[in-house]
């Protein structure tokens, strides 16, 4: 998977750099990421009209962030910023690696093939619980220069995606957990609320 997401990542990059920053975790990250209980979460993120240098600026400090918290994947409105803008790699071992950068974000296809696998999150930090996605998605996104991108993911690159594009609607991983049971031990155990979860049933 990892070798099949640089070669995914390099194509959409085409060698573009720009936001290619060290992935060596930082001592304080650049943006506080917010965990659940914060409205900052449930928030829906607004469509990006122009991608510039500011937004480049937001998209090394979200990635810088990222990585210092060692995770695969960021959305803007985690580090409280309403856009539809999201962050993906994972490759963390691996600098040649491009990150993933998908702003405005839509999925426009998704497999009738369904899977179930185990997620976490770094707005809640140390939950672990399982969640049934499409195994393939495509998605049509615009990279750092503004130019118009389309990818087929399966795997752990379209549970990523989708994870991550739910941010934008201020949905979180635990708000399609099934398992009631789990879900109430894992929050209790790691002290967050189960009132601020907004199941989807």
């Amino acid at each position: 998977m990892a070798r099949s997401f640089a070669q995914m990542a390099r194509s959409a990059e085409q060698g573009n750099r720009t936001v290619h920053v060290p992935k060596e975790p930082l001592a304080e990250s650049p943006l506080p990421i917010h965990t659940l209980g914060s409205r900052e979460l449930r928030t829906a993120a607004k469509r990006i009209s122009k991608v510039d240098e500011p937004l480049r600026d937001l998209v090394r400090d979200m990635l810088r962030s990222m990585y210092t918290a060692r995770g695969i994947g960021l959305a803007a409105p985690q580090v409280g910023v309403h856009k539809q803008l999201l962050v993906i790699d994972l490759d963390l071992e691996e600098a040649a690696t491009p990150p993933l950068v998908l702003i405005n974000p839509e999925i426009t296809a998704a497999s009738a093939s369904l899977n179930t696998y185990e997620e976490g999150c770094l707005s809640i930090p140390k939950v672990y619980l399982e969640v049934v996605r499409p195994s393939t998605v495509e998605v049509s996104f615009r990279d750092d220069q503004g130019r118009p991108r389309r990818i087929k993911a399966d795997g752990l690159l379209a549970r990523c995606i989708q994870h991550e594009l739910d941010h934008l609607n201020g949905v979180l991983f635990v708000d399609r957990v099934t398992d009631e049971l789990s879900l109430n031990e894992e929050l209790r155990q790691h002290g967050f609320e189960r009132h601020h979860v907004e199941s989807i049933r």
